[in-house]
């Protein structure tokens, strides 16, 4: 994710396994098997497994900080492993197994790609549960605009009648424009040439040796992971005050401002163990819910999360610093400062939750924030694309600019493309095809999304599907060029229109609804364009890119729903006290409240505000791209600063933490920073994500931790 200058210069040997003549070669004289042969049982089978591991990450990171990184190559690498390991014990017993190609290697991480995307794009941590009651009672009945009938809770049927309803519509929207994307326009695409590659290195003798060593890396880093979670647990208690969670790192001076926004007792002593430290009666309880302590919470603290930490190996090291500077910005100077003109900005006795108080401030400069960026980095790609595509008619240049090779390697590299081109050119995908798919299933969708959504009338949705192709075209393209998709953006933009265009009478419903169906039908058809990439440079069939798409995309349309199912039943989504705060589904309501109401009941100098943050979010991103890049990559990103501003500073520790290993790592050994730096980080997540079903199951069955473990002060201070 990026957003590098779009005219970029490749040229074509950084396109091929870069090992000598030899390797080039292999390339030329290896067999690619038809498209139907890519696509396997066994590969099936472990894009399944793979598919539901990664939505339950996936989930598990939407719910809590919203911060998703690439899993691409995880999933490749994992793909890569499972098989390997399959096929290896099959031979080792005596049977025979075809052997796994580089092609199916391919399809496996399409496939896992297009299932664990729907746990993002679906709208599981945002849109859908927007709707829900308890973001309803959090933001509560009497504020304006939020009204009780605007409330649909989540259920296991209609989300996956849902998805597949509007899921399908983005991977046809943009079939017939593959060729021009990736061949006449020749983006780029930076995820998936970098999968591409990756996958190509796996096939080689080389490349196979390190991709053995890597999975050890993820596996050793899997288990250290899925063990600490489990320790952890041991020591959670009940609630939300006990364990790892809530050690006291920076000192107990700033723990006492993470007091948790409850009005409760909370249990202080020096390094205590009970089984119920809340007891009735307990001697050594004091009370946190003072005015301003139950209103404003610094959460400094690092919380021990194998995940977030990994998440800082794989975000770039701007990405973390960013999310650090906004935790420090706005816990540790605005939120102090509004908390200090409590009665006078807004009404001293309000509850921790109520958008009359604090909380108000936090939510909406956190969406000026979030808009600002957003709105930016749109019009900076829509303009990027109209230059681009104006300059490659005009024949003045090529995007991206291919440098010409001119020693003697430079017939066996025309060599290559042309094999390239003409496997991805052999397998057609008619555009009669595409069409009559994309207009059947959405003559489906229009019939069916107002049953679930009585709101969202059918010629919204339409006018929706009318206007969806040419977007999904601008973030496809822009993705190409930047490798930042704008889905959720292209949401908020759908969120907004829609919701003032309904109104009150259900304006809120039908905003985070077609939210929800613009996100999925841009992401999708983006998530494809980045496939037939890595289907290209790895001697891939369109088709059966084409039809892995849909494969995943039909798995999640089922894995999704189920996984986001046992996390909704397992534990008390979107409360502020608990571990899965749901941040995002707060902030959509209330953005689809905002296009139905406008600007009323906010608190004092919110609004004046949030205009400035907006403003300076603008400001940041024309700075970034005006300045040298020596300059610019240490100027902040604002979407990265929003996130903390509302969800607290404990998350931006731990990715700070995993971003400072990886400098350090690097400065010591960069090669083996940049080999085992991805695997590491896959191995913590998915360790603590694999915990999550364990510990959902526990919940589920009222099994509760045995212990408390709780940290304050000795008696002596």
């Amino acid at each position: 994710m990026g957003t590098e200058n779009s005219s970029v210069d490749i040229s074509e040997p950084l396109l091929v396994n870069p090992n000598g003549n030899e390797e080039k070669e292999e390339y030329l004289r290896e067999e690619v098997p038809e498209w139907k042969e890519q696509i396997t049982i066994r590969g099936l089978v472990v894009s399944a497994v793979l598919g539901s591991l990664f939505c339950i990450i996936t989930h598990k990171l939407n719910l809590t900080v919203g911060i998703i990184p690439s899993l691409n190559v995880a999933a490749g690498l994992l793909g890569f492993f499972f098989v390997k390991t399959w096929t290896g014990f099959l031979t080792k017993i005596g049977f025979f197994t075809k052997p796994f190609t580089k092609q199916e290697n391919t399809v496996i991480q399409t496939c896992v790609v297009a299932c664990y995307g729907l746990a993002f794009s679906g709208g599981f941590g945002s849109s859908l549960i927007a709707m829900d009651q308890r973001t309803y009672e959090l933001i509560g009945p009497d504020y304006p605009g939020n009204r009780a009938e605007d409330v649909k809770n989540p259920g296991l049927g209609w989300m996956m009648g849902f998805m597949f309803v509007v899921s399908f519509l983005g991977l046809f929207s943009l079939v017939p424009l593959r060729k021009v994307m990736v061949l006449d326009y020749k983006l780029t695409y930076p995820s998936g040439t970098a999968t591409a590659m990756l996958i190509n290195s796996f096939h080689t003798k080389t490349g196979a040796e390190l991709a053995g060593n890597q999975v050890r890396q993820l596996g050793k880093y899997l288990s250290i992971s899925f063990v600490w979670s489990c320790f952890k647990w041991f020591f959670s208690g009940v609630g939300d005050s006990c364990g790892f969670d809530n050690f006291p790192s920076f000192g107990l001076t700033l723990f006492r401002n993470t007091c948790p926004l409850r009005h409760q007792p909370y249990s202080l002593e020096l390094f205590g163990f009970n089984r119920n430290p809340r007891e009735p009666g307990s001697e050594d309880t004091a009370n946190c819910s003072d005015t301003n302590m139950a209103s404003f919470s610094c959460r400094f603290y690092f919380d021990f999360s194998p995940t977030y930490v990994g998440c800082g190996l794989i975000c770039p090291h701007l990405v973390n610093c960013s999310v650090l500077l906004g935790a420090i910005i706005s816990w540790g100077f605005l939120w102090p400062f509004i908390s200090e003109h409590a009665g006078d900005w807004y009404p001293a006795d309000l509850g921790s939750n109520d958008f009359k108080g604090l909380y108000g401030y936090k939510v909406f400069i956190s969406i000026a924030l979030i808009l600002g960026d957003g709105i930016y980095n749109l019009v900076k790609i829509i303009i990027i694309t109209i230059r681009e595509m104006w300059r490659a008619s005009s024949k003045h240049t090529t995007l991206p600019v291919v440098t010409e090779v001119n020693d003697d390697e430079s017939s066996q590299l025309q060599s290559v493309e042309k094999m390239r081109d003409e496997v991805f050119l052999k397998d057609r995908i008619p555009t009669w095809f595409a069409a009559s798919g994309y207009v059947g299933l959405a003559a489906i969708s229009i019939a069916t999304i107002p049953m679930i959504f009585p709101p969202l009338k059918w010629y919204l949705v339409l006018g929706s599907y009318i206007l969806a192709p040419a977007l999904a075209f601008c973030n496809s393209y822009g993705t190409g060029l930047t490798d930042w998709s704008l889905a959720s953006t292209y949401g908020k933009i759908g969120l907004f229109i829609i919701a003032a265009a309904v109104g009150q009478d259900g304006g809120v419903i039908a905003g985070v609804a077609a939210c929800a169906v613009m996100m999925s039908i841009v992401s999708t058809a983006a998530d494809l364009m980045q496939d037939f990439k890595t289907g290209y440079l790895t001697f891939s069939s369109a088709k059966s890119m084409f039809v892995s798409q849909l494969i995943g995309t039909a798995m999640g349309c089922v894995i999704a729903p189920l996984t986001f199912w046992m996390f909704w039943t397992a534990f008390e989504i979107g409360s502020p006290d608990g571990p899965y705060k749901a941040p995002y589904a707060v902030i959509f309501r209330e953005m689809a409240i905002l296009g139905v109401q406008g600007f009323s009941e906010l608190p004092k100098y919110c609004m004046e505000m949030c205009g400035g943050f907006f403003a300076a979010a603008l400001v940041i991103n024309l700075v970034r791209d005006v300045t040298p890049k020596k300059f610019s990559q240490y100027i902040p990103i604002p979407m990265a600063m929003a996130v903390p501003f509302y969800i607290g500073a404990y998350f931006a520790v731990d990715m700070f933490v995993g971003t400072v290993i990886l400098f350090v790592w690097e400065k010591l050994n960069r090669k083996d920073a940049e080999d085992y730096a991805g695997a590491v980080a896959s191995g913590l997540i998915c360790g603590d994500g694999i915990w999550t079903i364990p510990s959902a199951i526990l919940s589920i069955m009222r099994i509760e931790p045995p212990i408390c473990m709780y940290f304050g002060p000795s008696a002596s201070s």
